[in-house]
């Protein structure tokens, strides 16, 4: 399923069409689709559901005197199915935005759709950077995080740590090729040599193979460019054939702290990371991590799911000031007003979609560190959103230069 951007792209959200006011169909719909019971399930899934329904409850239950409903679709990581969903719910169900955590082949086709049917799509948990670069949208906001950010922060610590050799064990498709193209990039800006690479399918079981090869390449980091599942086993297996003992360090170039928490600290124990936030932080993000636990299998929430919390919330607030949930219109605002939540502080949108929020580089504890269930991770560092997001001048989205 394919569509054209091209003349999309020419004009931007700052000059919306003529704006119909009032909400359409006297409610706002919005729809959560992700990964709810595969391999990815865990960092969003029915997590993601949970803080949707919080975020539309504590704004009332209501915008501008009309219902909020929510709708919620598993992708099962297949784009036609995704893609399917997505138009179904716009052209027949009267869905008004998607916030979407879905595999990145399924967030490219199912943001260029909403770039022509003009409704707003925002991006939490989906991390391919070429969301907010080539394949960047005047309706698309990335809230979570991407593979530029994140192979950035861990490879420039690696390096720093003396590193100079690296090898990749990478998902095969496209979130696992871009993330190691990006991560490839600052390697080699750095001076650094990556020995080599192999792919592996998406929701594998056995890493034995792959694993060996990164061993013999006798690499100082092997990386692992997945999520998921897949990282979880990759983790263990290598655990179990004594790479770490061995003196070869083994890095992610994302973790989620649900992750963390299946994995157990044993296998990634002392693994430097960045996150775009972190329950612990302060008593703001304490509290909301309370709320949620109580609601949901006693569990704090992940990264996906409180990107998934302030995108609804921020969404809702646009359409509140709007006075309609046009799509244009809605998007219009959303960069106009700063976003103020639980978790960020007067953090604005960037015309390529980005959301210009701070991220956090953390360690990994031990297990004889923790204090409390979840207490995972010591923060080392803020690192500034200009310090961390792909820079204006290195980016190849259109909406940029216009500006």
């Amino acid at each position: 399923m394919k569509y054209a951007l091209a003349g999309l792209l020419a004009s931007t959200f700052l000059v919306p069409a003529a704006v119909a006011d009032g909400i359409s169909g006297d409610v706002v719909k919005i729809g959560v689709m992700n990964d709810q019971s595969g391999p990815y399930a865990d960092n969003g899934g029915p997590g993601t559901v949970e803080a949707a329904r919080m975020a539309i409850e504590d704004f009332g239950g209501e915008v501008n005197g009309k219902k909020i409903e929510l709708v919620i679709a598993d992708d099962q990581n297949k784009p036609d199915i995704g893609a399917a969903i997505a138009q179904k719910w716009v052209d027949e169900e009267g869905v008004d935005a998607i916030v979407g955590g879905s595999a990145s082949s399924i967030a490219i086709a199912i943001q260029a759709m909403m770039a022509e049917k003009k409704k707003p799509y925002m991006l939490a948990g989906t991390a391919s950077s070429g969301l907010t670069n080539d394949a960047c949208s005047p309706m698309g906001t990335q809230w979570v995080l991407d593979t530029y950010s994140l192979a950035k922060g861990v490879i420039q610590s690696m390096i720093a740590a003396g590193n100079e050799s690296f090898y990749f064990i990478t998902v095969d498709y496209t979130f696992g090729k871009q993330w190691q193209a990006d991560a490839t990039k600052f390697i080699e800006d750095a001076g650094g040599k990556v020995l080599g690479s192999v792919l592996h399918p998406l929701n594998s079981n056995d890493f034995s193979s792959y694993v060996l090869q990164a061993q013999a390449s006798g690499a100082d980091v092997i990386v692992l460019a997945n999520s998921g599942s897949d990282f979880a086993n990759a983790v263990k297996q290598a655990q179990e054939f004594g790479i770490q003992a061995g003196g070869q360090q083994v890095v992610a170039l994302g973790l989620q702290i649900n992750q963390v928490h299946g994995i157990g600290l044993e296998a990634v124990q002392g693994m430097s990371i960045v996150t775009p936030g972190y329950w612990d932080l302060n008593d703001e993000t304490r509290e909301f991590a309370d709320r949620f636990k109580k609601r949901f299998r006693d569990r704090i929430p992940n990264e996906t799911m409180s990107g998934t919390y302030s995108a609804i919330t921020h969404y809702l607030k646009a359409v509140q000031e709007a006075g309609t949930d046009e799509g244009e219109a809605v998007v219009a605002k959303m960069h106009e007003m700063p976003i103020n939540d639980f978790q960020m502080k007067d953090v604005m949108i960037r015309a390529d979609g980005q959301v210009m929020r701070p991220m956090y580089a953390v360690t990994i504890k031990s297990p004889d560190e923790v204090k409390q269930p979840y207490d995972y991770y010591t923060v080392t560092a803020t690192i500034p959103a200009e310090d961390v997001w792909r820079p204006a001048s290195e980016s190849s989205c259109p909406l940029l230069k216009t500006q």
